[in-house]
Order: structure tokens, then sequence, then C-alpha cells
């Protein structure tokens, strides 16, 4: 099964052909250059191709796209607030390494025990947290400076040192 990972979400239209603006959080300036297809997750697990006609930067954190078939203002607002997703062999080449949505899919370690993988980055202002699956439940992590031991980009791992019951609401 193909890994997607999501890299934020459309939030408006803009002009009156069809195009939306990308929220993403990439961590740099994109045009998406070179990219085809965007995914739109109509179900669980169920993964849309949207073809991109054309895409542009508007900020460091947003990108105008255009998609195929998309025509219209009103067709385009029809997926406004939907969440955007990328394949892994496509996020891997236009998320920024430093961006801290570069650790997805990358494998949480408190103090030798294996949390298990980071499905999802939520940044907010003042802390950056991670959403992992634990015992079956979401559970949310913050990565802040004084929790982070070492992130190992070669292996896939971030290393955290948690406070004392930070982990027990979710157990």
């Amino acid at each position: 099964m193909d890994n997607y990972f999501k890299i934020g979400k459309l939030v408006a239209t803009y002009a009156l052909k069809g195009e939306i603006i990308l929220q993403h959080s990439l961590g740099k300036k994109s045009s998406l250059k070179g990219l085809e297809t965007l995914f739109i997750e109509e179900k669980r697990d169920s993964f849309i191709p949207y073809f991109i006609e054309s895409a542009k930067i508007k900020s460091d954190t947003e990108t105008y796209v255009k998609f195929e078939g998309i025509d219209s203002k009103e067709a385009a607002h029809k997926l406004i607030q939907k969440e955007i997703w990328l394949l892994e062999n496509e996020f891997k080449k236009f998320a920024d390494k430093s961006a801290p949505i570069s650790l997805l899919g990358f494998t949480m370690i408190n103090e030798e025990e294996d949390l298990g993988e980071i499905l999802e980055i939520i940044e907010q202002p003042h802390q950056v947290l991670c959403k992992i699956l634990l015992n079956g439940k979401e559970a949310l992590i913050p990565i802040h400076e004084e929790f982070l031991d070492k992130i190992d980009k070669k292996n896939r791992k971030v290393f955290v040192m948690l406070p004392d019951g930070l982990l027990e609401i979710y157990r």
C-alpha cells in the first residue's frame, strides 16, 4: 500500500477560473514544479487524485493551484477545507529537510520505548505536536527542545525524553 503524507489544506478560491489556494507545511516556498498529482482523502484511507494543471507560489506557506476539470469558482469552492496529501516519494522531494513536517513517518522513541510512527505533524504558534497511535489511541506528543533528545534521519527515528505522566493519559 502506498504511504500518503498530509501537507496542508485548500483554504480559499482565487479568481474566477477555478484556482485554489493551498496552504502547506512543506517548510519552503513551492510552485510544486514537476508534481502532477495531489490527493484528497474522500473517505478514511481512500485517496482521490487531482491532476495539477498549473501551480505558482503565493507565499512561503501558500501556493495557487489549478486542477484539471475544475474550471469555475463554484467547482473550486466545493474543495475548500479539504486536506491535501502527497505520496511518500513525492513528499520527500518537496518537503524541506529541516521543516517539522519532514518527521512524518519517523518512529518516536521515548527512553528506549518505541512509541510508534509519527502520523501527522500539527504546527502551532509555540510548539509542534506529533500525532502517533499509542495503544490504539491517538496521542499528541509535543516536540519541544526540552523534550527532544536527537533526530536520527538516517534510521528515521526521533528520540525524546518526555516528562513523567505525559503518556499516562493515553494508557
